[in-house]
């Protein structure tokens, strides 16, 4: 790739070099003043006491060298990466006690402004928690008894959360073998802490090993509970189409941006935009009317149930603001870059903070209250209309916009290969049985400053689809392919390989699904225990000829989702130098001993090209080690029928049970 370029989206790119000429400083700038500490980046450093910080560095670091304290490199790279996975844990399953809270304060009455919209998952979420439904028992009884039993996974000293049964009983069983099984949420974030603080726990794989317990913790507890309560209180996600790229910004309205990761003030805002009141105060201020857009996860949770359009994920924060077109955006937690405020203010754009754990200084702050969140809401949009007279004409206005087809859940991926009354996963475990797929990857995870923005996103996209792998995308991995254009059933026509094709056409749907936000990872983790489920493949999620890729990462976040991940049993690859790179046993647990005992790994590569040839390789052992059909392009055997869309409504007219939609 061209290192002159800093993104691969040209509209970005465009965006860039309009910064530059006006002497407007972003990441990407800042990215190539502020080179990373190379001892920091490999995790030689060890700075959890002020004796420190001491760098373990020379040529025989690994065998000589000592901290302060004793403390060896293997001792200190652990303990940095079992940080990292405490932050990441905590990051998204505080998002997801919020959740629960609001759930709670839905089902109490608290709060009027938010109802249950899906009553089908709320149901099936207290069958699997063993919460007493139906028989006429009221809605928000059920709810408020779903919402306790998930507020007890984060205090539960012992036993294991609620959802580890969620899981195929051979992981479970590995995780219980090996001492991983998580317990409570908040206990395993404390005793990560506890144990990597100085004078704990100083043998690599004992640190490691409560690592990936707390990273369980995170995929089947904050991450599984977050998404299951967003979906009950705002929907199901089921596809619709959308537009991405910077283009989604209106001269003549008022924009206005919502940016972060928490989607119940954005949920709001986007009913209180199209209130007829709302629409007339934007028009008495010159607009004709408000348009809503969204960045980072934020936008992925709006986009999946309304089709909101997306300007992008982390780096596109500050290119927005360049438009010159956003009149006000409301940030909450989480990927939110600070430099924004100082930069909006060369602009007209109102930068507003809304959680009262996030502020940043020469931001506004209107604090958000779920028991008065439309009121919140409007007050925000008033904001920015109130600022729409004072936009100028300075910028980098961008007009070109990709369509995306977003929203498949676990539901609708399930519906949608045998429809309402057929649903399963046995057409797609028959795919890639057969070879047509040969087999599946997520790709998630940030975009990064430091590479070409978004473009091993796109590099790898199309190389997988090229080689029959569907993919699944998350968080800014989908804003990278979205911006791309290349969420449309299109992108199968003209990129995908024979076989994927097929699949694709037969179905309707994109070679790449768009299945939500970063914490909706834990939708990859339940569609695969389904697959599990199913038959014909792994019994459990190891050994299924399956990936996760994150190319471009740099939250902590991601580095506890790759874990949880690696220890439910699927190979992951970052890309980038590795930061535990410093270490070769720590590199060797994490990649050949978390194999053997838990069919995942976890990688780090730099070189886009070798994560396409380690991610294909991990694939195809799989296929080998699961004596299926060995992957020939265009060759496939035996298989299922897989019905179309029309094949499927017919026989649906045809049931003596009346067809309930889309998503059921």
């Amino acid at each position: 790739m061209n290192k002159v370029i800093k993104s691969a989206d040209k509209a970005a790119e465009k965006i860039i070099k309009w910064g530059e000429a006006h002497n407007i400083e972003t990441c990407f700038d800042r990215a190539e003043k502020l080179k990373p500490c190379p001892i920091g980046e490999s995790g030689a450093c060890c700075r959890v006491c002020h004796m420190g910080p001491c760098r373990l560095v020379g040529k025989n670091a690994e065998e000589e060298a000592r901290g302060i304290c004793g403390a060896t490199l293997p001792t200190v790279a652990a303990r940095n990466l079992v940080r990292m996975i405490a932050a990441g844990t905590a990051a998204h399953s505080d998002h997801a006690r919020d959740m629960a809270f609001t759930l709670f304060a839905v089902a109490s009455g608290e709060t009027k402004d938010f109802q249950i919209k899906d009553v089908r998952k709320l149901y099936r979420v207290a069958e699997i928690l063993g919460i007493e439904f139906g028989n006429g028992r009221a809605v928000n009884d059920v709810a408020k008894d779903v919402a306790l039993k998930f507020l007890e996974d984060f205090t539960r000293q012992k036993g294991e959360l609620n959802y580890v049964k969620r899981a195929p009983k051979k992981t479970q069983e590995r995780w219980r073998k090996w001492g991983v099984t998580p317990r409570g949420i908040d206990r395993e974030v404390v005793e990560a802490m506890h144990r990597t603080s100085v004078g704990v726990d100083h043998e690599p794989d004992h640190l490691l090993t409560h690592g990936l317990r707390t990273a369980l913790a995170d995929g089947w507890g904050g991450c599984m509970v977050s998404t299951d309560i967003t979906d009950i209180l705002f929907g199901t996600p089921k596809p619709l189409k959308a537009e991405a790229s910077f283009g989604i910004f209106k001269e003549d309205e008022v924009n206005l941006v919502v940016h972060g990761h928490e989607p119940t003030l954005a949920e709001m805002i986007v009913d209180v935009t199209e209130e007829p009141e709302m629409i007339a105060y934007a028009k008495s201020k010159g607009a004709k009317g408000i348009n809503l857009g969204g960045m980072c996860c934020t936008a992925n949770e709006v986009l999946m149930r309304h089709g909101i359009p997306t300007a992008g994920g982390f780096t596109n924060q500050e290119l927005g603001i360049m438009t010159g077109l956003i009149d006000a955006l409301t940030v909450d937690v989480q990927c939110i870059m600070p430099a924004i405020a100082e930069l909006s203010k060369k602009f007209h754009t109102k930068v507003i903070t809304t959680s009262e754990k996030a502020k940043i200084q020469g931001a506004m702050h209107v604090e958000y209250d779920e028991h008065r969140a439309k009121e919140v809401a409007r007050e925000i949009v008033k904001i920015a209309c109130d600022n729409f007279p004072n936009r100028t004409k300075e910028g980098s206005h961008i007009t070109d916009k990709f369509p995306v087809i977003a929203g498949f859940s676990h539901e609708y991926i399930e519906y949608m290969q045998g429809g309402r009354w057929r649903a399963s996963f046995r057409p797609l475990n028959d795919a890639i049985m057969a070879g047509r797929i040969r087999g599946v990857v997520g790709l998630a995870g940030c975009d990064n400053p430091r590479v070409p923005s978004t473009g091993l996103h796109r590099f790898l996209a199309v190389e997988l689809i090229k080689n029959d792998v569907l993919i699944v995308s998350t968080g800014c991995g989908s804003a990278a392919c979205g911006t791309a254009g290349y969420l449309t059933p299109e992108m199968a026509l003209e990129n995908a390989g024979p076989g994927l094709r097929e699949v694709c056409e037969a179905i309707g749907i994109p070679p790449i699904l768009h299945i939500g936000a970063c914490v909706d990872n834990s939708r990859i983790l339940t569609i695969a225990t389904a697959m599990a489920h199913e038959g014909g493949l792994s019994d459990e999620i190891g050994g299924m000829p399956a990936v996760g890729i994150a190319p471009e990462w740099m939250s902590e976040k991601a580095i506890a989702i790759g874990c949880y991940f690696a220890a439910s049993g699927v190979p992951v690859i970052f890309g980038g130098e590795s930061p535990v790179g410093a270490s070769k046993e720590i590199t060797k647990i994490m990649t050949e001993v978390w194999f053997e005992r838990f069919m995942g790994a976890m990688h780090f590569e730099p070189d886009p090209e070798k994560i396409l040839s380690i991610a294909l390789n991990y694939i195809d052992a799989a296929r080998e080690k699961l004596k299926l059909r060995k992957y020939e392009p265009g060759k496939f055997g035996a298989e299922r029928v897989l019905m179309d869309m029309a094949a499927r409504r017919e026989l649906e007219k045809k049931s003596a049970v009346p067809h309930a939609g889309v998503g059921g």
